[in-house]
């Protein structure tokens, strides 16, 4: 073999492995605004940001829409991401993906199951203001213990956390 031809193999070699460190920057998958990814942790929440919003199987246009929602602000857990692509679940574990440009950071909240009272302060004593159906969205403002203070119809009052998805058991929201 010649000198020549191992010389090329290095050159080639050496072209390879920087083209590749190149391709793909050390900390891009977090850090570069411009991926499509986060450096936020997951999972975590966000809501919906359009009235109509599609939800495919995977993540990319070439993945069929299972179905869409056509609620603004409904809140969802973000459990993934892929590209510009965020793998979603709803209040009912119903999971798919969407494009991030779908989804906002603006917090907000669901009623799970049942009929429950938003309260003035945050204590099961304090007088109910309002009794909030199943399945009404309200705007997170934050959470103190077991309460989150919320606003439903231009109504701010507080809600047991443990009511309400959209916010993790202990999660800090100010």
């Amino acid at each position: 073999m010649s000198p020549f031809r191992s010389r090329s193999k290095q050159i080639l070699t050496a072209l390879l492995a920087a083209a590749l460190l190149a391709a793909v920057p050390a900390g891009a998958a977090e850090n570069d605004p411009g991926s499509g990814r986060t450096s936020l942790k997951l999972p975590r929440f966000a809501s919906l940001r359009a009235a109509e919003v599609n939800v495919r199987t995977g993540p990319g246009t070439r993945y069929p829409v299972e179905w869409v929602y056509v609620q603004r602000s409904l809140p969802v857990e973000i459990t993934a991401e892929f590209d510009v692509w965020r793998k979603i679940r709803d209040v009912d574990g119903t999971e798919g993906w969407v494009h991030q440009s779908m989804l906002t950071g603006k917090r907000t909240v669901m009623v799970r199951d049942a009929l429950e009272p938003m309260r003035r302060n945050p204590a099961a004593d304090s007088p109910a203001i309002a009794r909030v159906e199943p399945k009404v969205v309200g705007r997170l403002l934050n959470c103190r213990d077991d309460w989150c203070r919320v606003e439903i119809s231009g109504l701010r009052g507080w809600m047991q956390r443990k009511h309400l998805f959209g916010v993790f058991p202990d999660e800090k929201v100010e």
